[in-house]
């Protein structure tokens, strides 16, 4: 039948070449298998006018987040699925290679999560191990494609003619077993695929794979493997290998690529290469697949509401239970105002349920004893104070709600909780125990290849010995960034216009970037209200007893996801037993919320850098940093804390800031614009949410692309930076009078 709708096809368009759809795509997340990103290999399919592509990595939806995002841009459409390597079930005969499983809808896509999930669980970390029974367990709403594999084709030589009792037909016979089940599974829903290895078994794979598809009524499909956006990242695919099996690219042999076809071609290459009718089931396969990961939708434990309360008027009796503990039973008129604005944003985005996830995380906490507190943005919002989420009296500070929730961002809001970090496991375990395995896993933490180990990797590939590898690497600075400069070299010995060298620093920038493998996140939960392997699959983590998700917080981000953050912070341990030490001597009730504020001797041992032992201003640079800032206040604290980092230093805000908090330089602003952003910090933007106001006053970025602007500034590990806005910052704040050095002024410090 399927074959019947394909001549069809074919029929009403033969003076048509054929479109195609690439469904057997593996990006750089199958670690060290493939020499190109998700985004490249998306991109590539979209400028030769692919209509689909399926990023199917090996038992994986890792690279799928970033395939998704370009796949929208690039306005090509993304079938979501995941590739499964197979071990030969009879080593002397062919069988199938690889599997393919594509999700049809949002049930579909569950039972794929599923099947990776349950590969990926019975295997230790990095490892998987597929069963047909997973398969047939989870395949409903799902198409598979068995790859027919060729490498053993060679032991069918003409000798064995195609009749009953040939090689062929034994070998189509030694599958019926197998077939026979996942027919039974699948339905019409199971295809035959069909990959070229362009060696001298290509006729031999073609005929075997069309002697299955005939004699078990199968439709056969085209699934060239590729793993290379194009055929110059074969060198780079070559040294990951050898990276990947420990040995050198020189003593590969056949486990190296034989040839670099396996990158993404024009559709008339493939006409030449692949029957027609073969290459048309990719565009039906492709019809049946409707499924988008914008149609996950993150859903709130329902045991953090009663069951006579919503969760809005749960949020509202919990906040003024909390301002009551906080202020006693007359509530100051400018709390009362600031929660009720903060009540009606939050419902207005149906936050309420997340405030409520953490609450009850805190509120164990606080059952047990142990110290903690939210920190970073949630400090802005009234409702955490209420909420004994964090410590930062809104009756006495200048809170800036938006920073943490706002309208127009319309993304989740963030709120980080530090507990104890000898008692955090205690909460861990809490989370287990509450919502249970299923529905519960850490985020992943992506780790990404730097240039330090970009040049280990690659040297040991290319065969440079570890003295060298240990000379190379003590010679890259921070300061680098993601570049391998040929002055480094220099400094290391070599002759950076040695050809060697060249290849190794191409590998290398190449590299740089690369995802290497997955690790737990420090502390970032993903709480589900049923099944967490039907949103997302889950595998085990290196720590026993410790699962992860597949995704990390930027594809959380990315989809709207929200996590819960259980970080663990020594200091707050030694406040802890500090604050026992004094009540236990003193005989008081002293708690954290109940040290004084703005305390004038704690501030005089502040600025003579008198700070060992103090968190976050301990450190050499700090302590060189305060007697010349001289804080007098928190907010100058916060300034202190944010301006010692590379960024700032790099991009001239230190020097500026200082001379003119001492009266040696004018405080000026060239727009009345820029002065409501800058006062504070006396004209120079030393936070991200001043980089994202300059951009909307002074350059005229809508509140969405000064969020993307933000985005590409906490992600440029994995992005690259923010060098695709510059142009409309440049050309958007000179069009709006300013000069063009003080645009490149604001843009260095974005920087």
């Amino acid at each position: 039948m399927a074959s019947g709708i394909c001549m069809g096809f074919l029929g009403d368009h033969k003076n048509m070449r054929p479109t195609f759809a690439a469904l057997n795509i593996v990006s750089n997340f199958s670690f060290l298998k493939s020499g190109s990103h998700p985004e490249e290999l998306v991109h590539e399919a979209a400028r030769l006018n692919y209509s689909a592509v399926a990023v199917t990595d090996d038992c994986s939806v890792s690279g799928l987040v970033r395939a998704h995002v370009t796949a929208k841009e690039c306005n090509i459409k993304l079938l979501i699925g995941a590739g499964f390597d197979v071990a030969f079930s009879t080593p002397q005969l062919p069988t199938f290679s690889r599997y393919i499983v594509l999700a049809q809808n949002r049930e579909g896509y569950g039972n794929l999560c599923e099947i990776i999930t349950a590969s990926r669980r019975r295997a230790e970390k990095g490892q998987y191990q597929l069963q047909i029974n997973d398969l047939i367990q989870f395949a409903s709403h799902c198409i598979l494609i068995a790859i027919v594999d060729a490498k053993n084709a060679h032991l069918m030589p003409s000798r064995h003619p195609m009749s009953p009792q040939g090689g062929y037909l034994r070998v189509v016979g030694h599958l019926q077993g197998i077939i026979k089940s996942l027919k039974t599974a699948f339905s019409d829903r199971l295809w035959l695929g069909y990959a070229r290895n362009f060696g001298t078994d290509d006729a031999a794979q073609l005929t075997l794979a069309q002697q299955c598809a005939n004699h078990y009524k199968l439709p056969l499909v085209a699934v060239p493997h590729i793993n290379l956006a194009t055929r110059e990242r074969k060198p780079l695919l070559d040294a990951l290998t050898a990276v990947r099996i420990k040995t050198t690219v020189e003593n590969l042999g056949y486990h190296a690529a034989a040839n670099a076809e396996s990158h993404l071609k024009a559709i008339d290459c493939l006409h030449n290469e692949y029957p027609l009718i073969a290459l048309l089931e990719t565009i039906r396969i492709t019809a049946l697949c409707d499924f988008s990961l914008d149609e996950l939708r993150y859903e709130y434990p329902r045991e953090v509401v009663p069951d006579n309360e919503t969760t809005t008027s749960y949020l509202r009796k919990l906040s003024y239970e909390g301002m009551t503990i906080r202020y006693g039973n007359q509530h100051p008129v400018k709390v009362v105002a600031q929660v009720e604005h903060e009540l009606k944003l939050i419902a207005d985005l149906n936050y309420e349920a997340y405030f409520l996830t953490i609450y009850d995380v805190v509120k164990f906490a606080r059952s047990r004893n142990i110290l903690c507190q939210g920190r970073g943005s949630a400090a802005n919002s009234a409702v955490c104070y209420c909420l004994l989420i964090t410590e930062v009296d809104p009756a006495r500070m200048q809170l800036l709600f938006e920073r943490f929730i706002s309208r127009e961002r319309n993304e989740p809001p963030d709120i980080d909780v530090d507990f104890e970090h000898e008692r955090r496991e205690e909460v861990i375990q809490y989370l287990y125990q509450k919502y249970g395995r299923d529905r519960t896993a850490l985020t992943a933490a992506l780790s990404t290849y730097r240039p330090k180990r970009a040049i280990r990797d690659m040297g040991y590939a290319l065969g440079l010995s570890l003295d060298q590898l240990d000379s190379l690497a003590r010679n890259i600075a921070w300061w680098d960034g993601h570049t391998i400069a040929p002055e480094r070299l220099i400094e290391a010995g070599f002759d950076p216009d040695n050809p060697h060298m060249q290849m190794l620093l191409a590998l290398t920038r190449e590299l740089i970037g690369f995802p290497r493998h997955l690790s737990q996140h420090s502390g970032g939960f993903v709480i589900a209200r049923d099944k967490l392997t039907r949103l997302v699959p889950v595998e085990n983590a290196a720590m026993a007893e410790r699962t992860v998700i597949q995704w990390d917080k930027d594809d959380l981000d990315e989809l709207g996801l929200l996590k819960v953050d259980v970080l663990a912070l020594g200091m707050l341990t030694a406040i802890r037993k500090t604050l026992d030490l004094l009540n236990n001597y003193h005989g008081t009730t002293l708690r954290l919320q109940d040290i004084p504020a703005e305390d004038a001797a704690t501030y005089k041992m502040i600025q003579a850098a008198d700070t060992i032992g103090v968190f976050q201003i301990e450190s050499r640079a700090q302590m060189s940093m305060l007697p010349r800032l001289k804080p007098e206040n928190f907010y100058d604290l916060v300034i202190e804390v944010a301006i010692v980092r590379p960024g700032p230093i790099q991009g001239g805000m230190v020097h500026p800031y200082l001379k003119r908090r001492a009266g040696l330089e004018p405080v000026s602003y060239p727009s009345s614009a820029v002065e409501g952003v800058l006062k504070r910090t006396l004209g120079v933007s030393i936070f991200q949410e001043q980089v994202m106001q300059l951009a909307v006053v002074a350059a005229g970025f809508t509140p969405g692309e000064a969020d993307k602007l933000r985005r590409a500034m906490a992600a440029w590990k994995r992005k690259g930076g923010i060098e695709p806005f510059r142009e409309q910052l440049l050309s958007g704040m000179q069009t709006r009078g300013y000069t063009l050095q003080y645009a490149e002024q604001i843009y260095s410090q974005m920087q």
